[in-house]
Order: structure tokens, then C-alpha cells, then sequence
């Protein structure tokens, strides 16, 4: 998918007129980055490492202007335990909750499972903590037996030492583009349909004819606007910068008492609006979510590549604190 995303980005910034170079992440990155003479680097990278704060940190490093969220709005986008507390502290709708460590479980999953069926409902959603692409997450419908909860939790600790355990929230799947170009601009959100698949997995993700999306998305216009503002909130709340994707679920109707649907009443919020995660380096092909979205805003492929790459130019590197003297008088040891 990063490869993709990057050839997406340099076919749209070779239109414009820039030469382009792409790197890939590897043992040899920082001796490129250093050697390179670039003005600018456009992560494309997915996931760890590349969009975690890691390669963030490197640029930073090497003094080189980079498209995209820093280093610490990195870090707390990919770990959703952290940026669940911000978002909660933000006053942003998250579903109610837990995280369970694993060293601190004892690495028992099933005491883990009877927990979170206690604390947090019956249906559940159950993911690691870091990561992306929907790995490692299980819905849980809640006639699910409690075997089926241990083994979803024990599929996300084999990804991360810490597994979020949330109310599954029926709904809509809905995603909204940001652009920061100064003062953060909602783009039009997307609804996505998995056609085969219970929600948008990485199965569905990522296989041809898994999954459609329609830009904008067909809800009211209040509430359009509701996603769009919670998405503004978000992307500020984790202190990103230039782009991110953020994700929801639009709660449907309420149907009967006796359905499955309301055997967790309580979400969490009072809002029609769930806050899943936000992505720092949403996917950029041609036909990627946040492309499309931009598209429907008025900014082709190449118009946005290039006004990022320019927007992070201007900025420039990172900003350093001067060295500074130790006082007169003052002795070391080293």
C-alpha cells in the first residue's frame, strides 16, 4: 500500500513539474535523506515506523521539511489508547471502553474477556492499540460466546501489548478528509460500503470490488456538517498538521426494543457520531478515499500533492533550540 500511495503522489507531482525521487524505508533511508539534496520528503508510509512519529523523528533529524503531522501527533494518532484520552479530554464522542494490557492481565485472555464483557457490554469491538488497515480487529456480536471474545483479545495482543475493548456501535461507516493548509478545511466525508465483509476490514480494503464508497456522503446536511466539525476537532485535539483521514460510525435508527442492536444502550456519548481513529498518512493513489474526497472539494491529485509539498517547503525543518553555554564556573564530568 505505501508503494502505491508514493507512486500515486510522484505521478501527481511529476505533472505539476517536480522531479521526484522515492526512497524506500529501509537500513539505507538516513544515508539517502542526508546525501539527497531534497527540498522536501512526502511520507507515504503506512503504519509502523512510517507513520508512528519514527520516520517523523528521522526527518527531523536530518533537518529536512516533511509533509504531515510531527512526530508526537504521529505517535498518539497510531496509539489509539493515547489518543482516545485526548479525544475524551477534547470532549469528542468515543465509545465507552477499556484497555487491556497484557502484563497487566497476566496475559489471561479469558479473565481479560469476562472483564470487558462486565465493564463494557455484551457486542463488542475488540483491536490493538497501534496499527492500522483494520489488522487485528474483531466485531463481536453479543450472542458471541466468551471464547470468542479471549481469542479476539489474543489476536490483538499478538499485535500490541495493549488491546482496545469498545461497545460495538451499529452504524454507517463513514471517513472525512482534512486539509491543513493554514487553518484545518473539512473535505466532503465518504461513506463506504464493504460488499462482501461484515465492516471495512483489510480484506475489503484492499481486494478490487470489496468495497464502494460515495463522496459526499448521503446523510442530512446537519449532520454532514457535524461529521465535518468532529473531524476538525480531532485532527486539533492530536495536533496534526497539513492532512489526516479521520474515521466514524453514524449510529442508525433505533429499531425495536427487543433487537440486538440495544442490548448496550449506552454508546458512551449522546451523539449520532462515534470518533473512531484518525489517520496521519491516509492512503493516495489515485483512487484512495482521500483523494476522492479532495477531488469532490475542487483539488485534483496534482493540485494537492503540490500544495502540500509547497505548504511543508515554506514551513521549513523542524525549529532547534540554540546551544546554549553551561554557566561560568560550571565543571562536567563526562
Amino acid at each position: 500500500m505505501s508503494r502505491a500511495s508514493a507512486a500515486g503522489i510522484a505521478k501527481a507531482l511529476e505533472e505539476v513539474g517536480h522531479r521526484v525521487v522515492r526512497l524506500e524505508l529501509d537500513a539505507f533511508v538516513a544515508e539517502s535523506l542526508r546525501t539527497g539534496g531534497y527540498d522536501v520528503v512526502f511520507p507515504a508510509t503506512h503504519g509502523a515506523v512510517g507513520e508512528d512519529g519514527s520516520l517523523q523523528g528521522l526527518l527531523e533529524v536530518a533537518s529536512l521539511p516533511y509533509v504531515g503531522s510531527g512526530v508526537l501527533a504521529s505517535a498518539v494518532a497510531m496509539h489509539k489508547r493515547v489518543a482516545r484520552v485526548l479525544f475524551a479530554a477534547a470532549g469528542l464522542p468515543v465509545a465507552r471502553g477499556i484497555c487491556l494490557e497484557r502484563r497487566a492481565c497476566g496475559g489471561d485472555a479469558s479473565a481479560a474477556a469476562r472483564r470487558a464483557r462486565s465493564e463494557v457490554g455484551v457486542a463488542l469491538v475488540v483491536k490493538p492499540s497501534s496499527h492500522g488497515s483494520a489488522i487485528g480487529v474483531t466485531r463481536i456480536e453479543g450472542s458471541a460466546p466468551i471464547d470468542e471474545v479471549a481469542n479476539a483479545i489474543e489476536q490483538a495482543w499478538a499485535i500490541d501489548d495493549f488491546a482496545i475493548v469498545e461497545v460495538f456501535v451499529r452504524g454507517r461507516e463513514v471517513t472525512c478528509g482534512v486539509l491543513d493548509l493554514g487553518r484545518p478545511v473539512a473535505l466532503p466525508p465518504t461513506e463506504i460500503f464493504a460488499v462482501e465483509d461484515p465492516f471495512y476490514n483489510y480484506t475489503a480494503r484492499y481486494t478490487p470490488g470489496r468495497s464502494t464508497h460515495i463522496c459526499p456522503a448521503q446523510l442530512d446536511a446537519r449532520l454532514l456538517r457535524h461529521v465535518q466539525d468532529i473531524a476538525v476537532a480531532a485532527h486539533e485535539a492530536l495536533g496534526c498538521r497539513d492532512l489526516s483521514r479521520v474515521d466514524f460510525i453514524v449510529a442508525l435508527p433505533e429499531r425495536g426494543r427487543n433487537d440486538e442492536a440495544r442490548e448496550d444502550a449506552s454508546v458512551g456519548h449522546d451523539s449520532p457520531v462515534t470518533l473512531l481513529e484518525v489517520n496521519t498518512i491516509p492512503g493516495m493513489t489515485a483512487t484512495s478515499l482521500y483523494p476522492e474526497a479532495a477531488a469532490v472539494h475542487g483539488l485534483s491529485m496534482p493540485q494537492l500533492c503540490d500544495a502540500l509539498a509547497r505548504h511543508a517547503h515554506a514551513r521549513g525543518p523542524a525549529e532547534r533550540q540554540a546551544p546554549r553555554r553551561f554557566p561560568a564556573g560550571t565543571e562536567w564530568a563526562l
